[in-house]
C-alpha cells in the first residue's frame, strides 16, 4: 500500500509537470493569470513543469526505494506539498479569494497528498 500511495502522488506530479512544460498558459489560466511573454511561459515551465517532473522522479525513486531514499524523498515531497497548501492558506487570508475552484480545490489536493505521504512513512 505505501508504494501505491507514493506512485499515485508521483503520477499527479508527472501529469502536472508534463502539462506545465507543454501548455504553460493553459495550466495557469484557471488562476486568472495571462502569460504574455516568453519569460512568463518559461517561468511556468520551470516551476510547474520542471518541478513537477523532478518530484515525480524523486517519488519514483522512493517507490523503488532506490539507494534507500524512500523515507527522505517522501518527507521532502510531503513538505513541499504542505508548503504549497500553506501558501494557499496565506493567499486566502491575505486576499479572501472566493469560490472553491481553483484555490480550495488545489489546497485539498495538496493537503491530502501530503497527509497520505506522511501516513505511509
Amino acid at each position: 500500500m505505501p508504494t501505491a500511495v507514493i506512485a499515485v502522488v508521483a503520477v499527479f506530479f508527472l501529469g502536472m509537470g508534463i502539462y506545465g512544460l507543454v501548455a504553460p498558459a493553459a495550466l495557469i489560466r484557471p488562476f486568472g493569470v495571462a502569460l504574455g511573454s516568453p519569460a512568463a511561459r518559461t517561468e511556468v515551465r520551470a516551476v510547474y513543469g520542471g518541478f513537477g517532473v523532478a518530484m515525480a522522479g524523486l517519488l519514483a525513486a522512493a517507490a523503488a526505494d532506490a539507494h534507500g531514499v524512500r523515507q527522505g524523498a517522501v518527507i521532502a515531497v510531503a513538505c513541499a506539498l504542505g508548503g504549497m497548501a500553506a501558501g494557499r492558506l496565506v493567499g486566502w487570508a491575505a486576499d479572501r479569494s472566493g469560490g472553491f475552484y481553483p484555490t480550495w480545490f488545489f489546497f485539498c489536493v495538496e493537503a491530502a497528498a501530503a497527509a497520505a505521504l506522511v501516513a505511509v512513512l
